[in-house]
């Protein structure tokens, strides 16, 4: 179980994250929602330790995460993997040495400089893009993708480093209606099929109440709402979101999870 007890982060005078408490067990999908600004994508680089907390404490699985250092905080990082809006590959790199750096926190470091990677870690990654329908493009430059197919190839890259929670940061924030689709049933199908927690921050409240079984509410720094999508009435979300409550309430494609291009299949298969 992940446990967040009173994390707070603070940059100068603001609080980003102010005083945040709450439990996840394994297995849920947890949107976390709110208006630009409301603390979300610090909320989750404090959870993978890319933001240190000013105070409070994180736990998971009973371990203090917030006093994890060195080779300990590298094993934490690669079992809380980060998906982020930008994708974060190398440009430059092939689609599947991309895929392969996830698995940086289980080879030697020389083994990584010169690209001379385990085959089982090869096995692992060819898997993945087989996944995702990727494969085709394993040896191709990952800055010739589109944002869709760089999002896939990001996803990949977090599943190939084994871990117990994904956090994805605004998935698909960059994306077009189709592209949104495919990358969320494949976050929802990651969920199901392999039981893995995912923790996606979304600001599209629709896209929320489509495919997460829990959402946590953030308005400047403070979690305001938790609870099932049901009970986040449109006059909750009105408050949560203010001026913007119009645009998130309206801005999702009108479809059902799972039904999908072949490529991926229902999630229920």
């Amino acid at each position: 179980m992940l446990e967040v007890d009173g994390l707070t982060c603070r940059f100068g005078t603001k609080a980003a994250v102010d005083n945040a408490s709450f439990s996840i067990e394994p297995g849920r999908f947890v949107g976390v929602i709110g208006r630009s600004g409301a603390g979300k994508s610090t909320l989750l680089r404090m959870i993978n330790r890319l933001e240190t907390p000013t105070s409070g404490r994180i736990l998971f699985e009973g371990v203090d995460v917030t006093a994890l250092q060195g080779r300990d905080l590298r094993r934490w990082r690669a079992r809380s993997a980060m998906i982020f809006q930008q994708f974060n590959l190398v440009g430059r790199l092939d689609v599947l040495t991309n895929v392969l750096m996830g698995r940086l926190a289980g080879v030697p470091l020389w083994r990584s400089l010169i690209q001379h990677w385990p085959q089982n870690d090869k096995a692992v990654a060819i898997s993945a893009l087989e996944q995702f329908d990727m494969m085709p493009m394993a040896a191709q430059r990952a800055d010739q993708l589109s944002g869709g197919q760089q999002q896939r190839v990001a996803i990949a890259r977090a599943i190939v480093q084994q871990p117990d929670i994904i956090l994805a940061d605004e998935p698909i924030a960059s994306l077009d209606p189709r592209n949104t689709r495919i990358v969320m049933d494949a976050l929802l199908r990651i969920n199901k099929h392999f039981g893995i927690t995912v923790i996606c921050n979304l600001h599209s409240l629709d896209l929320a109440r489509t495919y997460c079984d829990r959402l946590i509410g953030m308005s400047a720094g403070r979690i305001v709402f938790d609870g099932a999508p049901a009970a986040l009435t449109d006059s909750i979300a009105r408050e949560l979101y203010d001026l913007e409550a119009g645009e998130v309430m309206d801005d999702a494609p009108d479809f059902v999870p799972g039904e999908l291009t072949p490529a991926f299949g229902n999630v229920a298969a």
